[in-house]
């Protein structure tokens, strides 16, 4: 019986350390850190790894060093020119001091909550509904340097926020549609007249060519003509020269007689003639008065008479 108890007791005091060592090492992971406090003054933070606290003595608060994301519900804001819009957007953080992240904070999701909705408001009301709706990505810049300089002196970084979708009201998301269905019909209308225009100076350009083409297939033809003409003037002449030089030699060799022949048949031709009245040259008489001439008369008397 005594063994027994002796053995129940040693079990006892075993489980006992067992529990007790239990609570002095602690396991902290690569993206954890340990807050430790000792009698409920924080002496700093632990980790990563095996981590020996006091029974008792020591607590540890664990903090997660990896990026997080913290949903912002659906929010309605007034811009600048009163329109309300509906905008839900994320946060992304991360815990850059874990010390200040517990001892500056006591939820940080809930007062991240508070400040970036109340940031949100303060940022949309000095934008106007236009504004808000195309310059998505500089409002997030600007939300998240107003929540980073909030959330800083909590020991946490906000690394980033993405607005996930602005809704307008009804009557302003008509409107946009009706403006959407103008633009797309302004920009057919400008695409189709910029296509005549293209299509116009095309067959203008067309239409241009041609004629230069044409007045350069004239000018050469009318270049080629007058070439032509002239090098059949050049031999018209040449030939008429030629004609003229074989007459010369032939002449020269005429005696007078023949000539006066000549004249005979000329005044026989315009015998023929119904005219009346004759011109004659004065060397006429001097080239016929050889064949009128007879031997042993007077010249001079028969040319008087």
């Amino acid at each position: 019986m005594t063994e027994f108890c002796f053995g129940s007791g040693l079990l006892f005091i075993l489980f006992f350390l067992f529990i007790i060592l239990a609570s002095m090492i602690r396991i902290v992971r690569e993206y954890e850190r340990l807050v430790v406090f000792r009698l409920g003054r924080c002496i700093g933070r632990k980790g990563p790894g095996v981590v020996f606290l006091i029974p008792g003595i020591d607590r540890a608060v664990r903090v997660d060093l990896r990026e997080q994301f913290l949903e912002i519900p659906r929010q309605t804001s007034i811009t600048k020119d009163n329109a309300p819009i509906s905008i839900d957007f994320l946060i992304y953080w991360k815990v850059i001091d874990p010390v200040a992240s517990v001892l500056q904070v006591r939820d940080f999701a809930s007062a991240s909550v508070g400040i970036a909705t109340t940031t949100l408001r303060a940022v949309i009301g000095d934008i106007l509904l236009d504004d808000v709706l195309a310059k998505r990505e500089e409002i997030n810049q600007i939300l998240r340097v107003k929540l980073d300089e909030v959330t800083e002196r909590w020991g946490v970084k906000v690394t980033s926020v993405e607005i996930r979708e602005i809704e307008p009201p009804r009557e302003v998301q008509e409107a946009m549609n009706r403006q959407m269905s103008a633009e797309r019909n302004r920009r057919a209308m400008v695409t189709e007249a910029d296509g005549r225009r293209e299509a116009a100076v095309k067959v203008a350009e067309g239409e241009k060519q041609a004629a230069i083409l044409k007045a350069e297939g004239e000018k050469q033809a009318a270049i080629l003509k007058a070439e032509g003409e002239r090098a059949a003037q050049v031999l018209r002449a040449e030939g008429f020269s030629v004609a003229l030089q074989k007459i010369f030699e032939i002449a020269r060799d005429v005696d007078p007689n023949t000539m006066s022949l000549q004249y005979l048949e000329t005044l026989k031709a315009l015998g023929a003639s119904p005219s009346t009245k004759w011109i004659f040259p004065l060397e006429f008489t001097s080239l016929i008065r050889p064949l009128v001439a007879q031997p042993g008369g007077n010249p001079s008397e028969e040319a008087s008479s």
